[in-house]
């Protein structure tokens, strides 16, 4: 019986990413909260129970549909924006895998090395961000400093946090809400490329912006 119960619910996860004349939201809800479906049936068929797998796939199904982000039509409506805004700048915009809107925004476009203060090129951009943020209620923002490996952890690691919170500060100050940050510094910890070049060092010294939409609840 349980083998029929996981089956059905997998059929139902592929039901809802195929139904035509779903919105962007609708379909992205419906893949999560079919991915939970399958999962919480399948935990419940491992135990050999059936009941237990029915109950555990409508909480999967939930679960499911909150664990992850929505790439709706605002945020593809706010990433075709940024990708004109950015234009020339050096800052990469693109879709991740979890559905966030990332700015990757490299040291040349962003910030004097060794400084914290935002230049004149990225406030023109992040001037036109804070117009997507203000009318997205749904938006949740992760903002992340890094550095190069010049210099110690003493000097690099508060650095980069002062270059999140330089820019969160910024779109603040654009109307934006101050509650749907969350600021983090790596340091030099995670770079992306070669610290023993200067070109490599100038990619290091970057913030990157991630920002992403829950699922409507209630």
């Amino acid at each position: 019986m349980h083998h029929k119960i996981v089956l059905s619910t997998a059929a139902l996860a592929v039901a809802l990413t195929g139904c035509a004349g779903m919105s962007d939201t609708q379909r992205n809800v419906g893949v999560g909260a079919g991915a939970g479906a399958l999962g919480g049936a399948a935990i419940g068929a491992a135990a050999g129970n059936s009941r237990t797998a029915a109950a555990g796939a409508a909480i999967g199904a939930g679960v499911g549909a909150l664990g992850g982000y929505l790439w709706s039509q605002r945020m593809e409506a706010q990433k075709r924006q940024m990708e004109q805004a950015t234009q020339g700048t050096g800052i990469a915009v693109s879709q991740t895998a979890n559905n966030e809107l990332k700015l990757a925004i490299p040291s040349d476009a962003g910030f004097d090395t060794g400084r914290a203060n935002i230049k004149p090129q990225l406030a023109g951009v992040l001037d036109q961000f804070a117009g997507g943020l203000r009318n997205n209620p749904a938006a949740e923002v992760r903002i992340i400093g890094h550095t190069d490996n010049t210099g110690s952890d003493a000097i690099n690691n508060p650095l980069s946090v002062d270059r999140a919170a330089s820019t969160r500060d910024y779109l603040v100050s654009r109307g934006v809400n101050a509650a749907i940050f969350r600021i983090e510094g790596r340091g030099s910890h995670e770079p992306v490329a070669d610290n023993r070049t200067d070109a490599g060092r100038a990619q290091n010294r970057r913030v990157e912006i991630y920002v992403g939409e829950r699922a409507p609840q209630g």
